[in-house]
């Protein structure tokens, strides 16, 4: 695959802004800084923060054992989908597939960049419709953005729907595993290497519990990456968020925390198997359970008056009377299941 067939042509004749710290490489002896028209009273955050983010791509570079050059970090995992948009997709003229019931920033961006957005229904299993999806591609498809696991349903789509689609598909594919890490299942990262089409997103804001620091992530080819690193902001990633995502990451407590998730997910699934009226408890290999019920509105209701807030997808397609529950810690957990019997009671 030739991926500069892909790129807008405009992105293909630009040069990209050239910040004070792209220019000059950090020395480690201590220098007078006078590059970058900063303040020079040192307050801790009177300096522009490293446009590359290397210490943060380092150790995210060591843990996938992925190269830093085939990293890209965004302001959340919404900035590297609208970098992904805006550097090969022509607006008003090319289009992109999306699998719903899925997550919904993939259709906003496309009403953003004006890009036609072709949606194909995952199937009643919430897996895709691989032909469907094939039949749907034309010559101005651009991006097919898998989900998986998916939100809001929690499962996995099977390995032979992926490799068929990024065997066959000639443009895009994006995997975003915003949740992989509650999954038993491998990261497409393994595979990386093997298809130059495939781009996958992950998060520090679900297992590694920095929402808050709005960092995501994005692995692909260094050719993709160098064409994403053309139009990203200088600055994306703030000094702060840098900062504090390294010594979250040095602490490395993510793993006991999303073990303890995963128990309190098992906790929940036998409370809700003995619930009423609930009618169905879908597969999840996220932090959270989609589940079918008699009627989501009083339930949504019922939980929201005694403080508790699960949300409604109701409105989502092949999700009739479903609520989605994250899954707490083991205080709040236990909240849910109290409330769960006493609806069971009432």
């Amino acid at each position: 695959m030739n991926i500069e067939l892909l790129i807008r042509e405009n992105v293909k004749k630009l040069s990209p802004y050239s910040s004070a710290r792209d220019e000059f490489e950090q020395f480690t002896k201590p220098m007078i800084y006078l590059d970058a028209n900063e303040n020079p009273f040192t307050n801790g955050m009177n300096r522009y923060p490293d446009p590359q983010q290397k210490e943060l791509k380092a150790i995210i570079a060591d843990r996938n054992n992925v190269s830093k050059d085939k990293i890209l970090l965004g302001n959340g995992s919404d900035e590297v989908l609208d970098l992904i948009f805006r550097a090969f997709c022509e607006p008003n003229r090319d289009n992109i597939i999306t699998l719903p019931p899925t997550y919904g920033m993939y259709g906003v961006l496309a009403n953003i960049n004006a890009i036609e957005n072709r949606e194909v229904l995952l199937n009643k299993e919430f897996q895709p419709n691989v032909d469907a999806i094939l039949d749907a591609v034309d010559s101005n498809t651009k991006i097919i953005f898998l989900c998986s696991p998916n939100n809001p349903t929690g499962n996995s789509f099977t390995d032979s729907s992926v490799i068929k689609i990024l065997n066959q598909f000639k443009g895009l594919v994006v995997i975003d595993e915003a949740y992989i890490d509650f999954s038993k299942d491998e990261s497409w990262l393994s595979v990386l290497k093997d298809f130059p089409n495939l781009i996958i997103t992950q998060t520090l804001s679900k297992a590694y519990a920095m929402a808050g620091l709005r960092i995501g992530i994005l692995f692909a080819s260094k050719e993709i990456i160098s064409v994403l690193n053309k139009i990203k902001p200088p600055y994306n990633i703030n000094g702060l968020s840098q900062e504090s995502a390294l010594k979250k990451l040095l602490q490395n407590t993510f793993s006991t925390q999303v073990r303890k998730i995963l128990v309190e997910k098992e906790k929940l699934i036998v409370a809700l198997k003995s619930t009423k009226f609930i009618e169905k408890i879908f597969p999840s290999d996220a932090n959270f359970i989609l589940i079918k019920v008699d009627d989501a509105n009083y339930r949504y209701q019922q939980f929201l008056d005694n403080g508790v807030v699960v949300r409604n997808r109701s409105n989502q397609p092949l999700c009739e009377n479903c609520l989605r529950i994250t899954i707490g810690n083991k205080e709040e957990n236990e909240r849910v299941i109290e409330l769960l019997k006493s609806f069971n009671n009432g």
